[in-house]
């Protein structure tokens, strides 16, 4: 454990509120307690006390504990204070603490970068815990804790002991081939393990889609031709009046963006500009966004009305497409092309028939899935590096030497993805995205 100055913050949150909860983490967590909470209580047991200043005037009252290290967040000793949430107790505790020598406020995220340091977190779970303090939905919840909780350093972490194992079978050949207990061959034994390793690795990174949809959200874009109801579903979508609905072609011209909570996943729907030729110099530049847009979807609810003449939009290749026919109220007979859905953007039957859609196809992206997905393109950086690795040691015309030392890049990558080595640059950008008093 590294010796510093202890640290305190407010960790509950905005004030005022019904109680407000002010940690503190270092050496002199113990001499706050005796000086200004008569005492130190007993482990992990809340304390009911008067907390005072050093010249014994009343701060407040409330819960006192105490966490002793090793078995404390941070890994030090640490205390917390649970008082009446209003701004002036909260102000007068903080301003008592930092008139104690060898304290001073917290900055963002440093009780974290202390577990951290302490070996209490790894860096997988360090990134889990931020992602589930700024959880907003189910799946974005689940997420989070499972790599919070060690979930993903255990996998990682068992892909990385097989490539050492490996590697060490390969150097045991080359240092004791004479030896009667030493295998004459290690391939035989540990190539198909490898290969095996690798598919599991080109599996996790195919995940990357994944992760990033339950972060950033599933990206869906409404396109088509000026009049065809995009605004109109937009709104019958999110259940209130997003954008601006008229008989007028071209009202949009710019992209609006509303969010869904479906199941948990976190849909971005963006309704675009009409797409057509015009010389209007506003609207060209709305098309051009919505083209540019069109490129970033993870589905495009493309619209069409059905009782208008039939436009082709050319859209990007590889993207998904839902092709939905409008107006079918106003639809007289059949309808002129196939879509794979007719709606009226006022019954709202036909709108949960929409949102059902949507859902399928985030589901589809899900199934089969890993239980842990990376959740960050460090995370796949760091995966597609060993990935290479261990696909350069398959190679039957090398050395032993050369692929045992392919083998150490690939373990190599995979402890800079749990955080044992080379991470310095990356803490200072991570432990920024905490608040204080986290």
């Amino acid at each position: 454990m590294i010796a510093r100055d202890t640290i305190f913050a407010l960790s509950s949150g905005a004030l005022p509120s019904g109680i407000a909860v002010i940690r503190f983490s270092g050496p002199h967590t113990r001499a706050l307690l005796e000086t200004l909470a008569g005492g130190v209580p007993e482990p992990r047991k809340a304390s009911f006390r008067s907390i005072r200043t050093r010249d014994g005037l009343l701060l407040d009252q409330g819960l006192v504990l105490f966490f002793p290290a090793p078995n404390s967040f941070t890994g030090e000793d640490s205390g917390e204070w649970q008082v009446h949430g209003s701004r002036a107790v909260v102000a007068a505790c903080l301003a008592e603490l930092a008139l104690h020598p060898g304290c001073r406020l917290a900055e963002a995220g440093e009780f974290s970068r202390r577990a951290f340091e302490n070996g209490r977190l790894d860096l997988l779970e360090v990134e889990g815990l931020a992602d589930l303090l700024t959880a907003e939905t189910e799946m974005q919840r689940r997420q989070a804790l499972a790599q919070a909780e060690g979930k993903a350093t255990a996998v990682y972490a068992a892909w990385r002991e097989k490539l050492i194992h490996c590697r060490a079978m390969i150097e045991a050949e080359l240092d004791f081939a004479d030896e009667d207990d030493i295998p004459g061959s290690v391939s035989e034994r540990i190539w198909p393990e490898l290969k095996a390793l690798h598919t599991a690795l080109l599996q996790a990174i195919a995940g990357e889609k994944r992760g990033e949809i339950i972060r950033g959200g599933f990206h869906v874009v409404i396109a088509g031709a000026p009049n065809a109801g995009k605004s109109s579903l937009m709104n019958g979508l999110v259940g209130r009046d997003v954008a601006i609905v008229t008989h007028y072609a071209g009202t949009t011209r710019d992209i609006l963006q509303a969010d869904l909570d479906l199941e948990g996943y976190v849909v971005r729907l963006y309704d675009t500009a009409g797409i057509r030729d015009t010389d209007e110099v506003v609207e060209q530049e709305g098309i051009r966004r919505a083209l540019a847009k069109l490129e970033q979807a993870d589905l495009v609810l493309c619209l069409e009305d059905v009782t208008g003449q039939a436009e082709d939009i050319s859209l990007p290749e590889g993207v998904d497409v839902l092709r939905i026919g409008t107006k079918r109220d106003a639809m007289s007979g059949s309808a002129a092309r196939s879509y794979d859905m007719l709606v009226d953007t006022r019954d709202e039957t036909d709108i949960l028939h929409v949102k059902q859609a949507i859902l399928n196809s985030v589901r589809d992206r899900f199934s089969g899935a890993m239980d842990v997905v990376p959740s960050r393109l460090r995370h796949v950086e760091q995966l597609r590096a060993a990935a290479d690795w261990v696909q350069a040691s398959l190679a039957d015309d090398l050395g032993l030497e050369v692929r045992a030392d392919f083998l150490r890049s690939a373990s190599d990558a995979l402890a800079r993805l749990i955080g044992r080595v080379d991470t310095e640059t990356l803490l200072g950008k991570i432990f920024s995205e905490f608040c204080v008093g986290k």
